[in-house]
């Protein structure tokens, strides 16, 4: 038995690829994941490959964690037949536990497994020491990670009150996003205000500016610089270049079809140290193993180019066309959905013309046709999707709640269905409610622990001077901040000192002194404690735990609870890092914040999910429903005139169809309220009219008793509204036929 057994013929050839560049294609449902993962045992064991040689880059922290837990128990598998002649599943629990913490310290600890904001926020560490900014700006080893809520205080701080501009018109979260979108495209503010003349694009690239030199103040870093910082790097340094490059001889990246400019330059830099990828010939015992589809690209909006995939050919490969070529695969077979399913996949996706093609081949039968229901108004569609469910579920008493899945553009859609779900007493779950490291306690939390590292991070230190209340108020800290001003030191200079802390009324200047007291004696201890232990004295020094019980509400006590996971988290780090610090801890938390993961508890419990399509990315589930499916809303209306926009919303639609294993439902409403408007006329989305009419089944209106009453008596009420309407049919009621 080898690595490649249980692989069809592409993956095996995928897999088994050695040196040189290689793109594979892989449709949605294809086992992409399964690939990466063999082909990484088959570096180390076919080709004796070191660990230390592979970087591979997923799109989540949550994929980053499965690939090396999937490649942990392949390798376990393979080494208890290879070296022990056993198969694994006649060892027994504690042999097959010794051999997987062998694998665990041997291999999966060493590879370089991560998101590219993980990997790099770990090579600055190491190197941050050799990078000279072009503005001249300096950062430590010991930098902070601002998250977006960090952010964005910093730049409202610095655009309303630094600069004193309007915010109706220079709103702080449009100023983050363009300089946000300027960083991802690799820009400093000089060159972006070369290309952005205007009076406007001069405040902002102001703005980039007093923001870069505030976070170089604080000794932090926001998200969009773990990137930007490594490129410039990695391109003015040949000395670091050069060691990375040979450091890391294979590299792996899973959703190619995602990348930003920003993360094809670091890669064009560690694979070709620096070279021109085009005239770049040395690929001996090297490789570039790139995966992705062009046609599940759905994140333009977060400067993902979907080009640079459709580009790889010609950058890195043999320039030759659509087919298997020495540089491309494609991985065709899919696994997940029934054949009806991905018959109206291809058909709907064959409309784009951006695009690599490929179709997709199923390996199951054709199942149920896919059910489209028309109705009345969104009202009228939220009752007939519980229908729908309820319906499927008295057909197939093996279907969970939880594999039940709906899907719907924007997130406003979702409260009609919450209502209709919780009438029929239907459990559900939203998916991308707050998440645990935005929570208001951890973020607390979390800015003590900043603070212990890096005194310096103003952010965090007026997050938490009066956290729990100590009778510092706004007024002495807006003297306080201005002395740091006028001075330019850290405010942490000011409230450390003293004599500048006399000058304050006498509750506030001993309410401050208490909390450098507070700051400087965790500082002391934090050095000789475990990461988990800081955590927990944080917690209980600072006053959080004790103000939280003096509450007594359930909410408090809910909050409590939190701080608690937060110390298990710090322990759940410490038994998985080699030399658990703080610092790392606090890197790990503020990657977690950011991650585009799904919450897990959330899908693990049995409850129908609802979320929009984007969030569905990278998920399965037996029964999938698509909801609002009108022209303006899917595809939406800023897609209209607009080509580009309108394969990216196909896409995002085929990305939905591709969710669904076994059944599969698509609604749509004759009429709908939006964003608090009157109810106007809708039609049907024209993804509609691009899937095959022999593999869709309209449903015929069937109501009865107390439902079809109710939905009589709305009905009423909503043309109330138009005087000039004519009576309609009650919406078509969804019943699966029998």
């Amino acid at each position: 038995m080898t690595i490649l057994d249980h692989l069809n013929s592409s993956q095996q050839q995928a897999t088994a690829h050695h040196c040189g560049p290689l793109l594979v294609v892989a449709g949605a449902g294809s086992g992409k994941t399964r690939v990466l993962t063999h082909r990484i045992a088959h570096l180390l064991g076919r080709h004796g490959v070191d660990p230390e040689a592979i970087l591979a880059v997923t799109f989540t922290n949550k994929a980053a964690r499965e690939m090396k837990e999937r490649l942990e128990l392949l390798l376990a598998r393979q080494q208890s037949l290879d070296s022990q002649g056993q198969p694994w599943d006649t060892l027994t629990e504690t042999q097959q536990r010794q051999l997987r913490s062998r694998i665990y310290h041997q291999v999966t600890k060493i590879l370089w497994i991560g998101t590219f904001h993980a990997l790099f926020a770990r090579l600055l560490r190491i190197e941050m020491d050799r990078y000279r900014d072009p503005e001249g700006f300096t950062w430590t080893r010991q930098f902070t990670i601002y998250d977006e809520q960090d952010v964005r205080s910093l730049l409202k701080e610095i655009v309303t009150q630094e600069m004193n501009l309007d915010p109706r018109s220079f709103d702080p979260k449009q100023v983050r996003w363009a300089i946000g979108r300027a960083k991802n495209q690799g820009l400093l503010p000089d060159a972006y205000a070369a290309n952005h003349q205007g009076h406007r694009g001069r405040k902002i690239a102001e703005a980039y500016r007093r923001y870069r030199r505030a976070l170089a103040a604080n000794n932090a870093l926001d998200f969009d610089d773990l990137l930007l910082i490594p490129v410039q790097l990695l391109r003015d340094n040949a000395q670091v270049r050069q060691r990375w490059h040979q450091r890391f001889q294979h590299l792996l990246v899973d959703e190619y079809q995602d990348t930003n400019r920003t993360q094809y330059e670091l890669l064009r830099l560690l694979t070709t140290n620096g070279a021109d990828p085009c005239t770049h010939q040395p690929w001996q015992d090297r490789s570039l193993f790139v995966v992705g589809d062009a046609d599940q690209s759905i994140y333009s909006f977060r400067a993902a180019d979907f080009t640079i995939l459709m580009d790889f050919q010609r950058d890195f490969g043999d320039g030759q066309g659509d087919g298997n070529t020495r540089t491309m695969i494609k991985l065709e077979q899919n696994y997940r959905s029934t054949a009806t399913i991905l018959e109206a996949a291809n058909a709907l996706i064959a409309h784009n013309h951006e695009r690599i093609e490929k179709v997709l081949h199923p390996t199951r039968d054709r199942g149920r046709p896919i059910q489209l229901s028309r109705c009345d108004d969104e009202l009228a569609e939220a009752d007939a999707l519980v229908q729908t469910i309820l319906a499927a579920r008295q057909r197939n008493p093996g279907l969970r709640w939880g594999d039940v899945a709906v899907l719907y553009r924007v997130n406003a859609q979702s409260r009609v269905l919450e209502e209709a779900l919780v009438r029929a007493s239907v459990p559900y779950v939203v998916v991308g409610g707050l998440r645990f490291y935005d929570r208001r306690e951890i973020k607390d939390a979390l800015a003590y622990l900043r603070l212990v590292l890096n005194p310096a991070d103003n952010v965090s230190l007026l997050r938490v001077i009066n956290v729990p209340r100590r009778g510092i108020g706004k007024t002495t800290l807006q003297r306080l901040t201005d002395a740091a001003t006028q001075l330019g030191v850290p405010l942490w200079e000011i409230i450390s000192d003293p004599e500048s802390v006399q000058t304050l009324a006498g509750r506030s200047a001993r309410s401050v002194l208490q909390f450098v007291e507070l700051i400087n004696a965790l500082q002391q201890q934090a050095p000789h404690m475990a990461p988990a232990a800081v955590v927990q004295r944080v917690m209980e020094d600072s006053g959080l735990m004790a103000q939280l019980k003096a509450e007594g509400t359930d909410e408090a006590e809910e909050r409590r609870r939190n701080l608690g996971e937060l110390v298990n988290a710090a322990l759940q780090y410490q038994a998985e890092a080699d030399a658990p610090e703080l610092r790392d801890f606090l890197t790990s938390s503020a990657l977690a914040s950011e991650d585009t993961d799904k919450d897990k508890r959330d899908l693990k419990t049995d409850r129908v999910v609802l979320m929009t399509f984007h969030a569905s990315k990278g998920l399965e589930f037996p029964f999938v429903a698509l909801v609002g499916l009108e022209q303006g809303l899917f595809p939406n209306h800023r897609a209209m005139e607009d080509p580009a926009a309108m394969e990216e919303e196909r896409r995002l639609c085929y990305v939905g169809l591709t969710r669904a294993k076994d059944e599969l439902h698509l609604f749509h409403a004759r009429a709908r309220r939006l964003w608090g408007g009157g109810r106007e006329p809708a039609s049907p989305s024209c993804f509609l009219e691009e899937l095959p009419e022999q593999v869709v089944e309209i449903q015929r209106p069937r109501s009865s008793g107390v439902f079809l009453r109710r939905q009589i008596h709305r009905d009423k009420l909503l043309r109330s509204d138009r005087p000039d309407s004519k009576p309609e049919r009650p919406h078509d009621a969804v019943t699966t036929p029998t």
